[in-house]
């Protein structure tokens, strides 16, 4: 059976504040099941100082200066391969959840006639990760009156 992959990646939350780390109280059960039966990393590397920079470098396995994305509103060079990409090759499913910086060059897009909403905009919208949207049943217009 083939392994499912899970990466988590917080801004500042360090290791040592999760008890599969060795915190003395704070608990983290959901976090430690899961490195009991996966890969825990004990040394890692941070390639730039800003959240979306760094983790450009994470999903390409390249320097800022290859990459482009040097500030956190820089999107990824169109063609640039990340790791969903190539995941994706392989046919595993690939999703970005929560804050991720990936963003596609609009300008890019537009100059090759790209609508960003066709499968292929939005994957590389996303940073060649899947398009994915969770809801979690609770909208505004459900719990605000209309009048406000």
């Amino acid at each position: 059976m083939r392994k499912n992959i899970l990466f988590i990646m917080c801004d500042q939350l360090r290791a040592d504040y999760l008890s599969c780390y060795g915190h003395p109280f704070l608990e983290t059960p959901n976090i430690d099941r899961l490195a009991e039966r996966g890969v825990r990393f004990s040394n890692a590397c941070c390639q730039a100082p800003l959240c979306g920079p760094s983790r450009a470098s994470f999903y390409t396995g390249r320097y800022l200066s290859s990459h482009g994305a040097m500030a956190n509103a820089d999107p990824l060079k169109l063609g640039e391969l990340s790791l969903g990409d190539y995941l994706q090759k392989i046919n595993y499913r690939t999703v970005l959840v929560g804050k991720s910086e990936a963003r596609a060059n609009q300008d890019a897009l537009a100059r090759l006639q790209i609508d960003q909403r066709s499968n292929l905009g939005q994957r590389l919208a996303q940073g060649g990760f899947e398009h994915y949207e969770h809801f979690a049943g609770i909208y505004p217009d459900e719990i605000v009156p209309d009048d406000l």
